[in-house]
């Protein structure tokens, strides 16, 4: 789901930016997995997709049906908010957890989660040459950062492993949803005159 839902996104940004079959394509597929394949290169693991051709085939289809159906995706696009949600609290966890696997102090682990969540849309960015989303005020990556000082909190509790699971990725979700609806975002360090004129000498 969160794979499908990176994967609209990154085509979604594709056509904005007027951009051919093949690079939408890419920026589809840095989307999805650019995120996951840094963690893995960093902590020196066998890159996922490339071990399981099930993500190139999602990232492929959702690609596809994104583009056929773009006029289309306007309707859905709290549904796909929804599940880029759920998909960055997923991939936060699975980035903590493999963290952990490689023996990781916990600040790092931590790291890794949010870097498996919100590095793709990074390096999507980038390429599209915008400003990624994590470096503006919005509360993203924050949010992935709870859910992972979370996920070692209830580690210390007599709680199974399913629950600490579910319990942290559902902190990604809360905070990112209620960050939304609210329109609470980071402070800034910038006054009016210079959000609206640029930094001043």
């Amino acid at each position: 789901m969160g794979t499908i839902s990176f994967s609209i996104s990154g085509v979604l940004t594709a056509l904005k930016k007027r951009m051919d079959p093949f690079g939408i394509l890419i920026i589809a597929f840095v989307t999805a997995v650019g995120g996951g394949t840094l963690r893995d290169v960093l902590i020196d693991f066998p890159i996922t997709w490339m071990r399981n051709l099930t993500f190139v085939y999602v990232i492929v289809g959702a690609s596809v049906f994104a583009v056929i159906f773009r006029k289309k995706l306007g309707y859905i696009r709290r549904s796909l908010f929804l599940f880029d949600t759920i998909g960055i609290a997923l991939y936060t966890i699975v980035g903590v957890e493999k963290g952990i696997s490689a023996d990781f102090p916990p600040i790092i682990c931590i790291a890794l989660g949010t870097m498996s969540a919100v590095f793709g849309g990074v390096i999507r960015d980038i390429l599209c040459n915008e400003i990624p989303i994590i470096f503006r005020k919005e509360i993203y990556a924050t949010a992935c950062i709870l859910g992972g000082v979370t996920y070692f909190l209830l580690l210390k509790t007599s709680l199974s492993e399913n629950f600490v699971v579910i319990i942290s990725g559902s902190v990604v979700i809360t905070v990112r949803l209620l960050a939304v609806y609210f329109k609470l975002s980071l402070p800034t360090i910038y006054n009016k005159r210079e959000l609206t004129e640029g930094p001043q000498p």
